[in-house]
């Protein structure tokens, strides 16, 4: 936890089946919570921008609103990973400096972002390089052999299972195929226990119908 000016930040390490990343969370003065998620290798790529950015505000001069653009951007820098998009602005306005870390995801998602002020910024570092440091830059991620695919034909359909892996984590890809007909339907791992109950849960009801026999399901 940093507290920095009227702002604390935590940044946690944390980990799910894609691999480890980062939590950095912005609690302001008035409660608000903002939040940016970065993999640690793009942690690592923060890091150094961090050093950019504290060594080309350190050089600026008192605030002058006169030079000040319009938009009120002094550096800027931009981070890509997988699907996601970083933005890095080092701005000034009447309250001060800051640096505004936005993050994008392609096509569409919410927009992210968090207000780091300028004076903060080497001791953000420096929290991310003991993290770093304990942690590694290795995202990490699922990497043993994903299994084969299967086939299975029902009366005159195909059914397709895939096993597949993106910068998402791993998923099924069930695919039925007739004659001049495909539709699949994608399943996140996460999931594959919860429809594995389902579909247990519907054949044993089944079974228990048919075993009833039409006299009696029908008393």
């Amino acid at each position: 936890m940093l507290q920095i000016q009227s702002k604390r930040f935590y940044i946690d390490v944390k980990q799910n089946r894609r691999g480890r990343f980062m939590k950095v969370a912005e609690i302001g003065a008035d409660g608000r919570r903002n939040q940016v998620f970065l993999a640690l290798s793009t942690a690592a790529e923060f890091r150094d921008h961090l050093s950019l950015f504290s060594d080309f505000y350190a050089n600026l001069g008192p605030p002058n609103p006169d030079t000040l653009p319009e938009d009120g951007k002094l550096k800027s820098e931009t981070m890509v990973k997988d699907n996601r998009r970083y933005y890095l602005d080092l701005k000034e306005n009447s309250r001060g400096r800051f640096l505004r870390v936005s993050q994008t995801i392609a096509r569409g998602g919410p927009r992210c972002q968090i207000a780091i002020p300028a004076q903060g910024m080497i001791e953000f570092r420096d929290a991310l390089q003991e993290l770093l440091d304990e942690f590694g830059t290795d995202d990490g991620g699922y990497k043993g052999e994903l299994p084969e695919g299967r086939h299975m034909r029902v009366e005159n359909k195909n059914f397709y299972f895939d096993i597949g892996q993106n910068n998402r984590g791993i998923y099924m890809r069930i695919s039925e195929v007739k004659t001049n007909f495909r539709t699949a339907i994608t399943i996140p791992e996460k999931s594959w226990s919860r429809f594995r109950d389902i579909f247990a849960d519907y054949v044993d009801k089944m079974k228990e119908g048919g075993e009833k026999g039409p006299s009696e399901s029908n008393k």
